[in-house]
């Protein structure tokens, strides 16, 4: 039995303190006050924080709704403080105003948490596995919402904001993100957020991030990368630049950046059934990455889906709530911390073996039923039971989840191949004049 310092039994505790205590165990120590010196002040940044997750976390169809349901758990954690705000637009002033500063605290919080759940698994060999990929988030149709996001350039799609995001691939867990209007650029994204990596990255990414500036920029903060390249992008073979050219050796050297050095890079082909799939890496030894161990991979960047489905679908944030533009940008923030924390209770449960199958749609569903009991004493072993039971099935399916008819699902056209063809004498020429002017620099 749990006792205080005093010899006395510690009182078990509720639902909602059970719940609180999960979520403090990934928040800063410090920086996220209760109370403040001025006791008008009733968000302060703690309460802010816990009310905004709470919010992303209820199942409610309304904003209203949320935070009216996440400021009653809110309160009942914190039942000697003051009570929160009840009124929503005071609420989501105060987030509005809070909401840059407190992710900065809070994200540096959340990444040392998310390498000491990984454990031995943050890394793979000498690098640390990270996923980039973008999707689209619709908004409500209001003016608001339109003339600040815009749409993403389909027929009778309404405003959407694009969130491109990084994911550690073995655990699942979100590690950065970026957000911007319908049309933004996910390769913008990811070089703003190339920065924030840790050391020694193996960047997996799809076609869409195929770019001789944004690859030369993995490479300048000292990170690998391992992408797939489609029909746009022509490869040269053959250009005298590399000391050891041999099979598989290739350049990526537009015409707009024969000013600046050819990126050499190796070309993997990779064939599964029918399919047939180019992937490009900065990584030339074999030894070091061998074409199976890059097809392996690349196919483990499939997480990148899988986050995206449950926020979308798990966690109903397919469409934000919020009819304003700059409430939707604050919530779509929320919703990707709530995440994160969600991902970090399943995995800090689990034994390692299990983080990268968590499910995070049983640890929603544990989550809103502590949410939502007031009364009584939980079961024996409590919220973190419930985390640790939180995984995938393990059985092997027969056939196949995908719906029988589904007549808006998306069938994009395959990236292709690369256009790989000898370099020419003038290429080469310039090629040999860039070398002569590096050395002599």
């Amino acid at each position: 039995m749990d006792r205080q310092r005093n010899g006395k039994p510690n009182r078990p505790q509720g639902y909602h303190s059970q719940l609180l205590e999960a979520i403090r165990l990934y928040l800063p120590h410090r920086g996220l006050p209760l109370c403040t010196e001025d006791r008008r002040v009733r968000w302060t940044d703690r309460l802010l924080t816990i009310v905004s997750v709470l919010r992303v976390w209820w199942d409610a169809s309304t904003a209203r709704d949320a935070f009216a349901g996440a400021r009653e758990v809110a309160a009942s954690m914190y039942r000697t403080r003051r009570r929160p705000g009840r009124h929503l637009a005071g609420f989501l002033g105060a987030l509005r105003k809070g909401t840059r500063r407190l992710l900065g605290q809070l994200v540096p919080a959340l990444r040392t948490a998310s390498e000491a759940v990984a454990g031995p698994a943050w890394r793979w060999r000498q690098w640390v596995l990270m996923a980039a990929d973008g999707s689209r988030i619709d908004c409500p149709r209001t003016v608001s919402n339109e003339e600040a996001f815009g749409c993403g350039g389909r027929k009778k799609t309404g405003p959407q904001q694009f969130l491109t995001t990084v994911f550690h691939v073995a655990t699942g867990l979100i590690w950065d993100w970026r957000r911007g209007r319908a049309d933004a650029s996910e390769r913008g994204h990811l070089r703003e957020m190339l920065p924030g990596l840790p050391e020694r990255t193996l960047l997996l990414a799809d076609a869409g991030f195929t770019g001789y500036a944004l690859l030369r920029s993995v490479l300048a903060q000292g990170h690998d990368f391992l992408i797939r390249v489609g029909g746009n992008v022509t490869l040269l073979q053959r250009l005298g630049y590399h000391v050891r050219e041999y099979d598989g050796i290739v350049y990526l050297w537009p015409q707009a950046k024969r000013t600046s050095a050819p990126l050499v890079l190796r070309l993997i082909r990779v064939t599964d059934g029918s399919r047939s799939r180019c992937l490009l890496t900065n990584v030339l030894q074999e030894a070091r990455l061998s074409d199976a161990q890059a097809a392996e991979l690349y196919c483990r960047r499939w997480v990148v889906e899988v986050c995206f489905r449950s926020l979308k679908q798990t966690m109903a944030r397919r469409k934000m709530l919020s009819t304003s533009a700059e409430n939707a940008k604050v919530e779509l923030d929320w919703a990707m911390v709530g995440l994160w924390l969600l991902g970090l209770m399943g995995a800090g449960e689990v034994r390692s073996a299990d983080q990268g199958r968590i499910s995070i749609a049983q640890v929603l569903r544990a989550v809103r039923v502590w949410m939502r009991r007031q009364t009584g004493r939980p079961s024996a072993g409590g919220l973190g039971g419930r985390f640790r039971k939180a995984v995938v099935d393990r059985y092997v399916r027969h056939g196949s989840k995908a719906a029988r008819a589904w007549p808006h699902k998306k069938r994009p056209r395959p990236p292709g191949t690369p256009n790989v063809r000898m370099a020419t004498e003038l290429e080469i020429l310039e090629a040999k004049e860039l070398t002569s002017e590096t050395k002599a620099a």
